[in-house]
């Protein structure tokens, strides 16, 4: 059965005269705690078959054999969670239940894969029987955090853009969106008592092309930012598919779009903050915020509206990529060193994040961060994006801080996906389809005690090199299918011994799942099929991904 991600446990008998069909007469009924479900469910296929698909009650349904029945299983959950289901599909009509709603969602995410991929469609085009195998379906996800990271910082994605992605990862029963909304290059998210963080730093000049070595510039300005009734609607169309949408504002590093806005908040002691733009570059910027408590009060203002339109329990707090060249040239950040009885810069740094460790905890949330934040002392409270490879995750876990694994050797998705000058703007590593399927979140040197820290795994989009959403979708896809299976099904924790070969045979049928959603992936001959040579096999040019 070609489902993505793969079921832990599928039972599939011969159709024949037990094949279900909808028709138009076929009715959705749906329990009170099902009926949001059943809402989607009805709209997605009523745009797709054409059919009404009227509503009705459980007991209505399973008196007719023309019917889907849409429940919630208090015993699934209390056996698997609220994120596992059952479907059965017989001579009695189709039958979804899940252990809770968001179980329930993927069940009907599961349905729609079983109609074919015209389900996918917006408007009817074929006259073909909408058939159902005979089958029996039990799952439940690998991990809780099935995320994906989109970076509308480096380039804006307008807020339509970012739906229709919400559409996509909930169709591959992902369930975190790491929402990028700050960086040197951008500031994309309106703060109210702050209005020139999107008047000056949510638009820059130019743009580089290309390579940091290349130093070209399109000389096209960009930029764009998000109403905060802009990020509730997000939000809120998000939760729908049971999505959480966790923020992200990157401190005290790839600041510099915030300083242009403010200059006070930089180093003006050691640099001319008033003379700095939004930056046009890409890379890792000396730019850093400065440490007064003028600062503090500044983020914590920010983070409380922050707070209003995300109801997320965890924030993202950045850390990563944060020189400490002018806090050692600043008088002011040395006197706060002293002041503060620290060692050096990296404690410096820690104090920073500490600060806001303490300060989301008060509010009941808490503060993730990227790896580096383990540098200095970790704070807390604090959970880690292990990016750098697996170490920071692995002394995270162990010093027993929740873990989301997303190494850039695996899962960043930005990074080329063969070798060749064909790939458009070959960037990073090489890393195939069957590099991002082989990938093991939970490295095998930790215990169970310190693996139950990791609470899942992330694929990360950064966009230096995607400028809008056609250039998103070719270097998310299919890789994210390969990350969504790893992250869901119950695959061997050996990747040498998962197989792979089953997984692109499944992905034949999805590619069409992908085309009816308008989804422009990078083909499985490559770039430019039209002039791929047979025969010609490539591996990664740097080499399989380092063993855990």
């Amino acid at each position: 059965m070609d489902l993505i991600p793969a079921p832990n446990h599928v039972d599939e008998w011969e159709p024949h005269e037990w094949t279900f069909q909808l028709r138009p007469t076929t009715r959705i009924g749906a329990d009170q705690g099902a009926q949001g479900v059943a809402r989607w469910l009805r709209s997605e296929l009523s745009a797709a078959t054409g059919f009404t698909l009227d509503a009705c009650t459980p007991e209505q349904a399973n008196r007719s054999a023309d019917s889907v029945t849409l429940v919630l299983d208090e015993r699934l959950r209390a056996e698997r969670g609220r994120e596992a289901y059952r479907i059965t599909v017989d001579v009695y009509g189709a039958r979804l239940a899940g252990g809770g709603r968001p179980g329930l969602f993927y069940a009907a995410q599961t349905f729609r894969q079983l109609l074919g991929p015209a389900a996918f469609r917006r408007a009817p085009i074929t006259g073909e029987p909408w058939r159902v195998p005979s089958v029996s379906i039990e799952d439940a996800p690998r991990f809780g955090w099935r995320g994906v990271l989109l970076d509308v910082s480096r380039h804006f994605l307008p807020k339509s853009d970012v739906l229709r992605f919400l559409d996509l990862m909930a169709a591959h029963k992902l369930n975190v969106l790491h929402l990028h909304l700050t960086d040197d290059q951008g500031w994309r998210i309106e703060i109210e008592r702050y209005p020139r963080l999107t008047e000056v730093g949510a638009w820059r000049e130019r743009s580089m092309v290309g390579f940091r070595a290349a130093d070209r510039r399109d000389d096209r300005p960009h930029g764009g930012y998000y109403t905060k009734d802009d990020l509730r609607e997000i939000v809120a169309y998000a939760a729908k598919r049971h999505i959480t949408v966790v923020p992200e504002i990157d401190l005290p590093g790839h600041s510099q779009a915030a300083i242009a806005a403010y200059p006070e908040l930089g180093n003006t002691d050691v640099v001319d903050t008033a003379a700095l733009g939004v930056w046009t570059d890409w890379g890792i910027n000396p730019n850093v915020l400065n440490v007064s408590e003028r600062t503090l009060r500044f983020f914590e203002g920010v983070l409380e509206e922050v707070l209003e339109v995300f109801p997320s329990r965890f924030v993202h707090l950045g850390g990563d990529e944060c020189p400490k060249e002018q806090w050692r040239a600043s008088p002011a950040a040395q006197a706060r060193i002293k002041e503060l009885g620290l060692a050096d810069e990296e404690e410096l740094q820690s104090w920073f994040i500490r600060h806001f460790d303490g300060w989301l905890a008060e509010r009941g949330r808490r503060l993730i961060g990227w790896d580096e934040i383990l540098e200095g002392g970790l704070a807390p409270g604090a959970a880690v994006s292990s990016w750098r490879g697996y170490a920071g995750g692995v002394a995270a876990a162990r010093a027993g801080h929740d873990v989301v694994m997303c190494p850039e050797q695996y899962v960043y998705l930005d990074h080329r996906q063969a070798p060749g000058e064909d790939e458009p703007i070959p960037v990073g590593y090489v890393r195939t389809l069957e590099d991002v399927y082989r990938f093991e979140p939970v490295p095998a040197e930790l215990d169970n005690a310190a693996a139950a820290h990791i609470l899942g795994t992330q694929a990360n989009l950064w966009t230096e090199f995607m400028d809008d959403a056609r250039d998103v979708d070719y270097r998310a896809f299919p890789r994210l299918a390969a990350f969504a299976e790893v992250a869901w099904s119950d695959l061997p924790r050996d990747p040498a011994a998962r197989d792979f070969a089953g997984f692109e045979r499944r992905m034949a049928a999805h590619y069409r799942r992908l085309d009816a959603l308008g989804v422009e992936y990078r083909r499985p001959e490559g770039p430019r099929p039209w002039q791929r040579r047979p025969g010609v096999v490539g591996r990664p040019s740097d080499g399989p991904p380092p063993a855990v």
